[in-house]
């Protein structure tokens, strides 16, 4: 059975409409007839305006049709027109392929890619012992800071999520925290 679309707007929406409920029903391959080759060629050109080359638009223009044909029992007349639909998964794809050929090639030779360099013995013994004096310190802080500074650095708790967690005005869980950090500092630079 096949469907040729009417000339007029709304006859064109209704049309579109029931062939995309056939296919959704019943696999209806001269519904799907009807709107690829209504659609093909407004998809292509449309592409094509966004940047794509014309085997691109060709390619993205079957890949668009096939999601028609699989997701059609998705569609939702009382949320979009048919061609809306159809266009939004034609743009998401451009835009999907723009961003995979966009992406920067990442060079062998990037710093941030190559592993840190080993430490130096004397380096290792420093930082163990910097870390020793910190936790010797850490165990003078009273026990309302130390529970707080553990909660946002150990458990990467935010200090929103502190004060939620521990039931405090954001207020006083910043100012344990800062006043746990100036102790802290005092204590260390005096060493």
């Amino acid at each position: 059975m096949s469907v040729t679309p009417k000339a007029s707007g709304n006859g064109e929406r209704a049309v579109h409409a029931a062939c995309m409920q056939r296919i959704a029903d019943d696999k209806c391959r001269a519904s799907f007839g009807t709107l690829f080759e209504y659609f093909g060629p407004r998809l292509k050109s449309y592409l094509k305006r966004m940047g794509a080359d014309d085997a691109q638009a060709e390619e993205i223009v079957q890949d668009v049709m096939l999601t028609v044909w699989r997701k059609a029992g998705q569609f939702d007349e009382k949320q979009a027109s048919v061609s809306t639909w159809i266009f939004r998964i034609a743009r998401n794809r451009q835009i999907d392929i723009h961003r995979q050929v966009t992406r920067p090639d990442l060079s062998p030779d990037e710093p941030m890619l190559q592993p840190a360099a080993e430490q130096q013995p004397d380096e290792t013994v420093s930082r163990a012992q910097v870390e020793a004096r910190v936790r010797e310190q850490l165990k003078t802080l009273p026990a309302e800071q130390l529970e707080l500074l553990k909660a946002s650095f150990y458990e990467g708790l935010s200090h929103s999520e502190i004060a939620a967690t521990y039931n405090l005005p954001l207020g006083t869980v910043k100012s344990r925290i800062r006043l746990a950090f100036e102790r802290l500092r005092g204590k260390l630079s005096g060493e």
